[in-house]
């Protein structure tokens, strides 16, 4: 079974694509990673009226419904409820929505015109170089957005400025305490903005008329001036922090949008270089002498200000959600600047997160700068407002959701008791999403129901989303499986270890939130145990036996690596770099985390094209060049000898052309690699035993170590961490005696 090619229809990747009949050992959960805007090129119908619903479940017309031609009635496949058909249909004028192809259609239908609106919010105690590098950046982006986009202005330090934009000759300003946090009444109170009458149905909400959140085309070059007048206003003190009301700041742009009725479709963008240290949402004290919290300081609960913190952004979370705004953070800084505090409401919110070096980095600009990118139309590429409803058969119950999304507590039949991350519902809200944006679902086999092996059950997703043009649009989504017995070989055959790696890193993620990694590792190795011991073929006490079908024969060795990386062992992160990771993660497609958990290596030599390689060790030799591929990180590594030719410039003789060609080879997909990608990797250029290299010998196999008897010239990793085939046979040990 070909689950990539599966995935490319219906944009759905199964742990499990054989589901046993009743509740069964499976160890790992039923589960789908769903990307709702997977791309399925132009084979996906656009369908111009809104879809026949079953009226008992809310089920959509899908392919998998019979039909009474006589009658013009439909029997929806989830509840067999009897449904009227409106129009004529035959076997030769059957709609898009019955072709057995079309599992997957989306509907457009036209709706008022909402304009996006985008609040800037600056971090003024940024250095002055910085700050002139973000304006530029800001000013250029202010020639992609839409005419009828909505901006807003603010700039913080100790205090919250919000820039009033009607006057293009002199600024105007009102200031804010930072030490404050800010309602929408309060800051309608403080701006004396009027309360929006309430629209006629078929209307747009006005926006009250103000000067503090304007459109562009009417205002653009009093924006720009706003922008330009930017400037530092952070003077040194030895031993001080610049002050930041990062929280402050935040609370008053989500009040602004608020109190203005501009909702959806917009996005608070926060640019920083530094963490709070005072107000709401308060990271560090000013002082140098108080460190910035570890995670050993927050896991022991010794660090002053993460919880309050933590507190304070879970209710911007909430408010953000029900208000449908998105809230991103670039972060441009050496230092930590608070993300792990930042993280539920970005994560929430479906925002963006960037942790760059400064605001003149490519990285930074090339992910704004996509951010911001166009359809053929000329709209934004972004979408808002989105909701995804599942609808399932009665014998299947949901559990619950993981990803950027947030329940909206709705109940019916289908919902399990059991909740797993965002559960108790059939509804989850997502304020944007994009078409890589993915979410774990997860299931169980209902106890009330006997289902017959062969039979079929069918699971429906429905997402419900703006455009960036703000026209409404409907994806649905209809799947289809079969029962098996609960001994059936075809729950093997149906098992995708890929999509399994990525399901436990989520599951394991969430348990990181509340548990030492130690704890985490010993959960992941005792459900692996269990889940050899379950599904290998070995003679009990005998482990040289002991063997596993290649559907499973990759899944422990990407156990192996889940519990050695960053996501998990984040004693080499910070806590700003550990949230940033695991925010990816839980947003990314199987094949994103995959590289994540176990990442890419291949080599370069002058043997032949490149092949890929173990990730170990013994990988790394002096006559080649190595491309990693970690997600966050690609690393070019140049082995001793390679690195040896090129300070002898051979490869700019013209007697060496080869040796010129395959310098350039890794260059160049290594350079690819860079441009697909958002977040933009981080490039780094090693030699074999430089500094760097260090970045590719943390996530080899420690196969050679300085405890090996035999290393046969290869190089050693200096550790005392277990190595994958130590692993393996102790796995196989503890696996049969099950």
């Amino acid at each position: 079974m070909d689950f990539v090619e599966l995935e490319a229809v219906e944009g759905l990747r199964w742990s499990w694509n054989s589901w046993p009949t009743s509740k069964s050992e499976l160890i790992i959960p039923l589960t789908i990673m769903c990307t709702p805007l997977s791309q399925q090129g132009t084979d996906l119908p656009l369908l111009p009226y809104d879809p026949l619903l079953c009226t008992r479940c809310g089920a959509v017309l899908n392919p998998y419904a019979r039909l009474d031609y006589q009658s013009r009635i439909w029997h929806c496949p989830f509840c067999s409820q009897r449904n009227p058909f409106p129009r004529s249909i035959a076997d030769a004028n059957l709609p898009a929505e019955l072709f057995p192809t079309y599992t997957t259609v989306e509907y457009s239908s036209t709706s008022p015109f909402h304009p996006p609106a985008f609040v800037f919010l600056i971090d003024v105690s940024s250095s002055e170089d910085d700050l002139r590098s973000l304006k530029n950046e800001l000013l250029l982006l202010l020639h992609h957005l839409p005419d009828s986009a909505l901006v807003a202005l603010i700039t913080f330090d100790s205090m919250v400025y919000l820039h009033d934009l009607r006057f293009s000759h002199c600024s105007r300003l009102v200031l804010l305490h930072g030490e404050s946090q800010f309602s929408s009444d309060q800051i309608r109170q403080f701006l004396n903005i009027s309360r929006s009458h309430q629209p006629h149905i078929g209307q747009t909400q006005p926006v009250p008329k103000q000067g503090f959140l304007v459109p562009i085309s009417e205002y653009e070059f009093s924006i720009t001036a706003a922008i330009e007048d930017i400037h530092s206003t952070y003077k040194f003190r030895s031993g001080s922090r610049p002050p930041r009301s990062t929280g402050a700041a935040i609370s008053a742009a989500l009040g602004l949008l608020e109190c203005c009725s501009v909702t959806t479709g917009s996005r608070i963008m926060v640019f920083t270089s530094g963490p709070a240290t005072l107000g709401p949402g308060l990271v560090v004290d000013s002082d140098f002498r108080q460190t910035m919290r570890t995670h050993s300081d927050i896991f022991n609960g010794q660090v002053r200000h993460h919880f309050k913190s933590c507190s304070f952004y879970r209710q911007i979370a909430k408010r953000l959600s029900d208000a449908s705004v998105v809230l991103d953070l670039f972060a441009c800084s050496l230092d930590q600047v608070g993300a792990a505090e930042l993280r539920e409401p970005i994560e929430r919110s479906g925002g963006f997160m960037i942790l760059a070096e400064s605001f003149e980095s490519d990285q930074f600009r090339k992910c704004l700068r996509h951010l911001f990118k166009h359809d053929d139309e000329g709209f934004l590429k972004m979408n808002f407002d989105a909701t995804i409803e599942i609808v399932t058969t009665k014998d299947v119950k949901i559990s619950g959701a993981l990803g950027p999304c947030v329940s909206l507590k709705k109940k019916n039949a289908s919902v399990s008791e059991t909740e797993i991350g965002q559960g108790g519902t059939y509804m989850w809200k997502l304020n944007t999403l994009t078409d890589r944006t993915c979410i774990a679902f997860f299931f169980q086999v209902s106890d009330d129901q006997k289902m017959q092996p062969s039979s079929a059950f069918l699971i429906q997703f429905i997402t419900r989303y703006r455009q960036g043009n703000m026209g409404h649009r409907k994806r649905v989504t209809t799947a289809a499986r079969r029962w098996v017995a609960n001994h059936s070989t075809d729950i093997a055959a149906g098992f995708d270890q890929e999509a399994a790696a990525s399901v436990m890193a989520r599951l394991a993620i969430l348990r990181a939130e509340t548990c030492h990694a130690r704890d985490v590792i010993r959960w992941l190795d005792d459900t692996l145990i269990r889940f050899t011991s379950k599904f290998g073929d070995y003679v009990p006490e005998d482990p040289s036996t002991f063997r596993l079908s290649s559907n499973f024969s990759l899944y422990p060795q990407f156990m192996f690596h889940l519990r050695r990386s960053q996501f998990i062992d984040v004693s080499n992160t910070t806590p700003d770099e550990t949230a940033y990771f695991r925010l990816m993660l839980n947003r990314e497609g199987v094949v994103g985390s995959l590289i994540m958990i176990q990442p890419t290596l291949f080599q370069y030599s002058f043997d032949g094209p490149p092949v890929p390689v173990l990730l170990d060790i013994r990988s790394i030799c002096p006559d080649s060049i190595l491309l990693f591929d970690s997600f966050f990180l690609v690393v070019i590594h140049y082995g001793s000898k390679i690195a040896q030719w090129k300070k002898l410039g051979y490869d700019k003789d013209q007697d060496h052309e080869n040796f010129r060609k395959l310098l350039e080879a890794p260059e160049l997909d290594a350079e690819q690699l860079v441009t697909e990608r958002v977040p933009v990797p981080k490039m780094i250029r090693c030699d074999q035993h430089s500094s760097q290299a260090r970045f590719l010998l943390a996530k080899l196999n420690p196969s050679v170590t300085q405890n090996s008897t035999y290393t046969d010239g290869s190089d050693i990793i200096f550790t005392d961490d277990l190595s994958l085939q130590v692993f393996l046979d102790q796995l196989q040990i503890l696996a049969v005696q099950g």
